[in-house]
């Protein structure tokens, strides 16, 4: 029995044994199987080494990138996906007279947030938006604003291979590089369409470089479009131009932001903030700054100057002529004193660019460096843009655009404006010292461009007119208390005037909102926190005009316009008008007795016409005009104030003075007959009528009209009206320039009894506007039949006829 026992006891082991045996076998077979299928699966990526190859060069940085021949990789370690980086596109070297010479090496085309993303087998480039965010990721609406903010594909990569550790992707990018993406192509889409082009020639287009450094890379791509109409050499029928594309991480941790106030300006960016806890989204607005960081925080928070932990730093462009550098440095480093009113010293520093031996990498597009670009163009303008993290408002990276003809706009308008006042202004041939100046004080202000503040055009406001003629006053406080303001020259100081300084310099304005922008505050750890100081900062200035910020708005504002100075802008303009009659009078002696030609004279007198006009427009914002005064709910008085009746009636009566009792200073034929052979009249019909169109605006009528409805004293719509019809058809004797103005007044008030305005704030038809200058066509008709009756000139007597029908045409239109 033991022995049956035994027997089966062997039998049942020797079958288990086998049946281990089987399905071992069976198992590996398997395992055989699905490591075949994986091996098959994976065969889509090749290995690394047949990418990668012997051959290629290699630059180690924010990402390996490799060229292999002629194609070019992306060696993205894992680490890095999904990562925020800064990508700007910018014009590197640039054809003539692109963009209407507005454009020009180191111009910006598009600045956008992107990310790298892994899809299944394919790497996207995705363009990120914090236009709308929810600043809580903890709260559930963070989910809903991801949901209905799908983040668009720039590009889908197929990867190429792993590193051996499988911690980086391969791709390949020579195509993305060497195709018209949109999004980072150097020609907007209104240039494409001025320049009729078709598209982008594959075979003149290439990759020049590609350099990868610690936090950034920088791509160089020659491109060619095929054009009908191209801007420069039309018979090649194509735009060639390089194009850099920089990419930059930006930090882990934003800046902490700081929110902003409109009564101190400043650049912003703007966020929607789903997550508030208000009753509706949350529009939040930063401003826009560096990252400035006291090296030593306790130092700081002392009350001691703290050098920053990491300075703004400015390269002058090696294409900058020698004799130039001085004064641009001297305009970056004027911004030094104001950063020391918010406690930083060597804040901001300007440098050579390194030479090539120096630093052989060295490039003016390369995001890691700002630089003042000088320009070799006609174009006469400066520019201070700059790039930012739309995260938090820190400015990365700014170039400041110089272009080389800029001076001779200086040296015009030096000539026009001071020169009645400033002997050493009475020439072609400005001093350098003054020309350097001049350069100094426009580089700063685009530098503080490039610092984020924008035009504050209340800074010239702020002083009394008859200071300008005191020249201490003068050599201690500029022309306007904010270099920010477009007020370049002192129109105002008269011949006889001593020791005047001309031209503009930082004020007290350009310190205060410095330290209002800039200056840590010590143990304030969000934005909210922040608000109390900042207010109190403002309310401490509250009321002195010297620190208010008006906004570019001359379209209605009286004390915030362009190129103004002084707080009264009749006197100030009566000031300058009288300048500019010595001025020209004497225009021929400073400019053709001294070439031999009128080239400079035509262009002289052209730039004067300009300064007259502005000087008459200055007045005229006066009429309708309303006063903005920005300020919080809890400050007394009211934010727009309208200007009052006596000042808008006077400003209409020196503007019939001026401007609609014919110059004939303007008309001068010792100029006028060495520069055009015929259309005298015509010059100074277009600036009459300008302004004259000007005062009958919709908007203009507009305001007056509503200062019915908040004051009670007021200058009214009919006022005007009556004013400038009495004006124009009573006070002096015609002549052929009012002969075509009282044409161009009938023509305004055809033009407000039929047009129908593509832009208005009030219904026209149905306002008071056409009841007005009907009631005012009748009565001219009166008056035009009376000066028809009574005139013994043939001429004059034909035009009042002309102008009776013009007059029956607009009531009774056949």
């Amino acid at each position: 029995m033991k022995k049956i026992i035994l027997t089966s006891l062997v039998i049942a082991m020797t079958l288990l044994m086998s049946s281990c045996k089987t399905t071992q076998k069976a198992v590996a077979e398997a395992d055989k199987e699905v490591a075949a299928k994986s091996s098959k699966k994976k065969s889509k990526f090749k290995s690394y080494d047949k990418v990668i190859t012997s051959e290629a060069i290699t630059d180690e940085g924010l990402f390996k990138t490799h060229q292999v021949g002629e194609d070019f990789f992306y060696e993205i370690p894992n680490k890095m996906l999904d990562k925020d980086l800064l990508w700007v596109t910018r014009i590197a070297q640039i054809p003539s007279n692109l963009g209407g010479g507005y454009m020009n090496a180191g111009s910006k085309t598009n600045q956008q947030v992107v990310s790298w993303q892994r899809f299944q087998d394919k790497i996207l480039l995705k363009v990120k938006s914090y236009s709308e965010v929810a600043l809580d990721s903890t709260a559930a609406i963070n989910n809903s604003v991801k949901v209905n903010n799908y983040e668009p594909t720039m590009y889908a990569f197929d990867i190429m291979a792993f590193d051996a550790d499988s911690t980086a992707t391969v791709i390949d990018v020579t195509k993305f590089f060497s195709t018209d993406v949109p999004s980072i192509s150097g020609l907007s889409p209104g240039l494409r369409k001025a320049y009729k082009v078709r598209g982008l020639d594959k075979d003149r287009s290439f990759i020049n470089s590609i350099k990868s450094f610690p936090e950034n890379i920088e791509v160089k791509q020659d491109v060619t479009f095929t054009a009908a109409e191209p801007p420069s050499n039309g018979s090649v029928g194509s735009i060639s131009m390089q194009v850099n594309q920089s990419m930059i991480l930006l930090p882990k941790e934003p800046m902490q932001p700081r929110l902003y106030d409109p009564r101190v300006g400043f650049f912003t960016v703007n966020q929607i903030d789903y997550s508030s806890a208000a009753l509706k989204a949350d529009e939040k607005t930063y401003i826009r700054r560096w990252r400035l960081e006291p090296k030593d925080p306790e130092a700081y928070a002392r009350g001691e100057l703290v050098e920053p932990v990491k300075p703004i730093i400015y390269y002058l462009d090696p294409g900058t002529p020698e004799s130039l550098k001085e004064y641009i440095k001297q305009g970056i480093e004027d911004w030094q004193k104001p950063f020391e009113t918010a406690g930083f010293k060597n804040a901001i520093i300007a440098r050579d660019a390194p030479t090539l031996e120096e630093d052989p990498e060295f490039s003016p597009e390369d995001i890691r460096y700002s630089v003042v670009r000088y320009v070799a163009s006609t174009t006469r303008n400066a520019v201070g843009p700059s790039v930012s993290d739309p995260r938090s408002g820190e400015i990365i990276e700014s170039d400041i655009i110089w272009y080389h003809n800029h001076l001779r706009s200086y040296r015009n308008r030096y000539l026009l404006e001071t020169g009645a006042a400033n002997p050493s202004a009475r020439t072609l041939n400005t001093n350098a010292e003054e020309i350097g100046e001049m350069m100094r004080q426009v580089i700063a202000h685009e530098v503080g461009h490039a610092l984020g503040f924008p035009h504050n055009m209340a800074a010239s406001y702020a002083y009394n007119v008859e200071d300008y003629r005191d020249g201490d006053f003068t050599q201690k406080n500029g022309i306007a208390a904010s270099l920010m303001d477009y007020a370049r020259y002192n129109y105002i100081a008269q011949p006889g005037d001593e020791n005047i300084r001309f031209v503009r310099q930082m004020g007290p304005y350009d310190h205060y909102a410095t330290n209002w922008g800039y200056r840590v505050i010590p143990n304030a750890t969000s934005p909210k926190q922040e608000t109390k100081t900042l207010n109190d900062w403002i309310m401490e200035k509250a009321g002195d005009p010297k620190y208010k910020f008006g906004r570019q708005s001359s379209r209605f504002d009286p004390q915030s316009q362009t190129e103004a100075i002084g707080n009264d802008p009749i006197k100030a303009s009566a000031y300058g008008i009288k300048n500019l009659k010595y001025v020209a009078k004497n225009l021929p002696e400073w400019t053709s007795d001294q070439t031999n030609n009128y080239d400079d004279l035509e262009e002289l007198y052209g730039e004067l016409l300009g300064v007259y006009s502005r000087y008459v427009g200055h007045v005229v914002t006066n009429v309708g005009g309303v006063n903005e005064d920005l300020k919080k709910p809890l400050q007394s008085g009211t934010v727009y104030s309208t200007v009052d009746k006596n000042t808008q009636k006077e400003s209409v009566e020196w503007i019939q003075e001026n401007v609609f009792d014919t110059p004939n200073w303007l008309v001068d034929k010792q100029i006028l007959q060495n520069i055009n052979p015929d259309g005298y009249f015509e010059v100074l019909r277009s600036v009459q009528t300008r302004h004259l169109n000007s005062l009958l605006s919709f908007d203009r009528i507009g305001r007056l009209i509503n200062s019915e409805t908040v004051d009670t004293d007021y200058y009214a719509a009919i006022d005007l009206l009556q004013d400038l019809r009495m004006g124009m058809f009573s006070r002096s004797t015609i002549d052929i320039y009012k002969r075509n103005l009282q044409r161009a007044f009938v023509d305004r008030l055809e033009y407000l009894m039929t047009t129908a305005p593509s832009r208005s704030d009030y219904n026209v038809a149905q306002s008071d506007v056409r009841a007005l200058v009907r009631g005012e066509l009748n009565t001219l008709q009166s008056t035009l039949l009376r000066k028809r009756n009574a005139t013994t000139n043939k001429v004059d007597r034909y035009h009042y006829e002309d102008l009776l029908a013009r007059v029956e045409l607009i009531l009774n239109p056949r």
